[in-house]
């Protein structure tokens, strides 16, 4: 019973203690009790919040009205919705699954779904900031926020529903490209996970925070897919909505490279400066709006090519905790959570553009055997380079590349080029590789490769372990040749998944991004908690 409800009943309580005319005034309360009662029938129940998060999750506050306390939810043990070789959220470790989720509209059940995250959920509590009852009419208002998020999450149901079903059925036919073959962990299943992305996802972007820290960031450089994802969500009218109550996610518009560039200290080593700006911006946002509070920034994301991205995350809890980091640098021994994060795939547009840098010849016009050219940076590269610079004429491996020598060419006339780690785990040769029709031969520790949950990337690409490096020709010479055409074909078919272009095409590095954003909300269920009565 609501607390309306509740002091009428102690207000007539006391009366009938006092009064000499009890019984009249034990009907005048029972009648009051009545209406009570119908109108909370005639609203019908509003949920409480409540939101899968990973079980790390702090309990600290940010922002206006975050939450302070929590409660845990019921973990079952039944199966994972799709199977294990789902395109949701693969990790070394394995998801613990949640209790059925039960999404009721217009009076007709939809479904019960299981769906696994990282691990228990949590329930925060209302939102403080924003409050239904200072509405003009907050019964109306309050019915129409809980149903428009109700119809969101029951558009998700039945995108779970379809994907789950797409690893039984036949393939959907499409006019234009289809995935095929080896690269995809499950083509059908990443096929109609894409199509109900295409259909129903939406994406709101926080407007506030101005130029050059904000709604911009680097197109040119090592750093260009920040830049560019950025500037591609804002001007595209098939994800974007400018309406939140239609939104699946929420976009923080922040660029760390820029933030590195025009507010950390040069050469200071502190990184306050930058948490300090980021904390600013999701307290104005989660005062301003109910959306970051009442899902404790499970439905918000922010991206970052920088190294300094994950430090940046660190500046609130519930960011770097529940929220959606779409990161280059995908360590995760650095605390980077597959289940609820995103690798990014670092790409070093030096012109702005992928002109002149995809293609290449085919397998038998590639007399070189392996190719490597960098400098020594991080604690793999000087093991790469103390046992191979310069010691064989199939293995080029290089700190500075011979003059006259174009590194482009170099990679288009390799069989196999080698993408070493160098301080952080991402590399931009693994994406230039693949542009070049070049096998990537991966010697990395603790990364998580670029949209994993769809691509398999064993089919099309070789793992070294570090402790192998000496052993590198001797693994290479033992791929037999047709093996290593059939991978070069699919690194040939897999590349338009990572492809730039001014204007995003389907299937490319844009909508990749997107598709793995799309994946992490489908393991979210948000509801409203807004109390009335």
């Amino acid at each position: 019973m609501g607390s309306v409800g509740d002091k009428n009943w102690r207000g007539c309580a006391c009366n009938l203690w006092s009064s000499s005319s009890a019984s009249v005034k034990l009907l005048l309360c029972m009648v009051s009790l009545i209406v009570v009662c119908g109108f909370v029938s005639v609203l019908g129940p509003l949920e409480s919040n409540w939101v899968f998060l990973s079980s790390s999750s702090s309990s600290s506050s940010t922002g206006a009205g975050a939450a302070t306390s929590m409660k845990n939810i019921h973990v079952n043990d039944k199966k994972e919705a799709i199977s294990d070789d789902s395109v949701l959220n693969r990790s070394s470790t394995p998801p613990q699954t949640i209790e059925a989720i039960r999404i009721q509209l217009n009076g007709t059940k939809e479904g019960i779904y299981n769906f696994s995250v990282a691990g228990p959920g949590i329930f925060p509590p209302m939102n403080e900031s924003y409050d239904p009852l200072e509405s003009p009419d907050p019964l109306l208002k309050a019915r129409r926020d809980h149903s428009s998020l109700d119809i969101l999450e029951a558009g998700l149901s039945r995108a779970r529903a379809a994907i789950r079903e797409a690893k039984r059925a036949n393939q959907t036919q499409d006019p234009g490209f289809v995935p095929l073959g080896p690269m995809y962990r499950n083509a059908n299943v990443f096929f109609r996970s894409y199509l109900e992305m295409e259909k129903q996802f939406k994406i709101y972007v926080y407007e506030e925070g101005e130029h050059p820290l904000f709604h911009n960031g680097p197109c040119k450089s090592i750093y260009s897919t920040e830049g560019n994802l950025i500037h591609g969500i804002e001007i595209n009218n098939q994800f974007r909505t400018r309406d939140p109550e239609k939104a699946h996610v929420f976009f923080l518009p922040f660029s760390v490279a820029m933030l590195v560039r025009f507010v950390y200290v040069q050469n200071s080593h502190d990184f306050g400066p930058i948490k300090h700006t980021v904390t600013d911006y999701v307290n104005i946002i989660s005062g301003k709006y109910p959306y970051w509070n009442r899902s404790l920034g499970a439905d918000h994301f922010m991206l970052s090519c920088h190294d300094w991205g994950p430090e940046a995350s660190r500046a609130t809890p519930y960011l770097h905790k529940n929220s959606i980091r779409v990161l280059c640098n995908a360590n995760t021994s650095e605390g980077f959570n597959p289940t609820k994060d995103v690798s990014f795939p670092e790409i070093n547009l030096q012109t702005g553009s992928i002109n002149g840098f995809i293609g290449g010849p085919s397998p038998s016009h590639r007399p070189v055997l392996a190719f490597f050219a960098g400098g020594l940076h991080g604690p793999i590269r000087p093991v790469l380079l103390e046992h191979w610079e310069n010691k064989d004429e199939d293995i080029q491996v290089h700190k500075y590349l011979p003059k006259g020598v174009s590194y482009l060419d170099m990679m288009k006339k390799s069989k196999y080029c080698i993408c070493p780690s160098g301080y952080e785990v991402a590399s931009p040769r693994i994406v230039e590789a693949i542009y070049a029709g070049c096998v990537p031969v991966l010697i990395s520790d603790y990364y998580v490769l670029p949209f994993s949950d769809v691509l398999n990337w064993k089919s099309f690409s070789i793992e070294v372990p570090v402790k192998d490096v000496p052993n590198l020709k001797k693994i290479l010479m033992s791929i037999p040749t047709r093996q290593y055409i059939r991978m070069q074909r699919r690194v040939v078919q897999v590349r338009r998944h990572f492809e730039v272009h001014s204007t995003p095409k389907r299937f490319d590095v844009f909508h990749m991004v997107l598709h793995s954003v799309w994946l992490r909300r489908l393991n979210v269920r948000v509801r409203n908690n807004v109390h009335v009565l």
